[in-house]
């Protein structure tokens, strides 16, 4: 017999930010298979006599390997049970969402993909500011500042990067922030352009870090921190509320 697979967003943390679908799944499953960011409260949905699984990546620690994920949810499923894989903001945007939908398919295992609230938009929301702006900032980018190694991507857009008329957001970025900001500079983006960091976004340990992409990369060129973390960048940082 085999089971279900439901990958649901989580949102950027805050439990009350959760879909009633994502809600609603949790509450039905046999078993949830949670990233680091999707802990906490958010499990508190999840009934009492479900497996719960911690199989997040973080940078720098010890994180379970993708084959091995992929494996746990293939072999869940394959006894029957209906299965959460509970992924951070919205599995879709630098989640591994892939690899595991692959790893079902080759099974033969249904699914579904119950979005969530990005973090980069939380973020946003956190700093009272939009990410699109009539005139000044008509395109939004989404990218990554790590590749599987930690290490900046070295096939990055940079020209599209540099550009000064879109907001950028760059996720996983902090210990790679510096280089990043160079090769920008290079690029024509200037070290004044408006930053902001937004650190642990929708928890009771937020923090929103106003500065210029100089002053940014100045500062993470010395203690990143463990906090998860998005960078924005380009004209909308500057109308950010305190």
């Amino acid at each position: 017999m085999s089971g279900f697979v439901s990958f649901v967003g989580s949102g950027p943390g805050d439990p009350e930010l959760l879909t009633l679908k994502a809600v609603d799944r949790l509450s039905r499953a046999d078993a949830v298979l949670f990233d680091d960011l999707s802990s906490g409260p958010i499990l508190s949905h999840a009934r009492a006599d479900a497996d719960l699984v911690g199989v997040g990546k973080r940078a720098g620690r010890p994180s379970p390997k993708q084959d091995h994920v992929s494996r746990l949810l293939v072999e869940y499923a394959q006894s029957g049970a209906r299965v959460v894989r509970l992924k951070s903001g919205d599995g879709g945007l630098f989640g591994r969402l892939e690899e595991e939908l692959v790893a079902l398919r080759a099974a033969g295992i249904g699914y579904e993909i119950i979005p969530g609230i990005p973090s980069a938009v939380a973020a946003a929301a956190a700093a009272g500011i939009p990410l699109t702006r009539r005139l000044t900032a008509r395109r939004v980018q989404f990218v990554t500042g790590h590749d599987v190694s930690g290490q900046l991507p070295a096939d990055l857009n940079l020209p599209a990067l540099a550009d000064a008329q879109a907001t950028t957001v760059v996720f996983m970025g902090k210990r790679t922030f510096p280089l990043l900001l160079a090769e920008l500079e290079a690029h024509g983006l200037s070290r004044s352009t408006p930053a902001l960091m937004a650190e642990s976004v929708s928890t009771p340990d937020q923090r929103l870090t106003r500065a210029t992409m100089g002053e940014l990369a100045e500062r993470l060129a010395g203690e990143v921190g463990t906090a998860p973390a998005l960078i924005l960048y380009g004209p909308l940082a500057e109308f950010a509320d305190d």
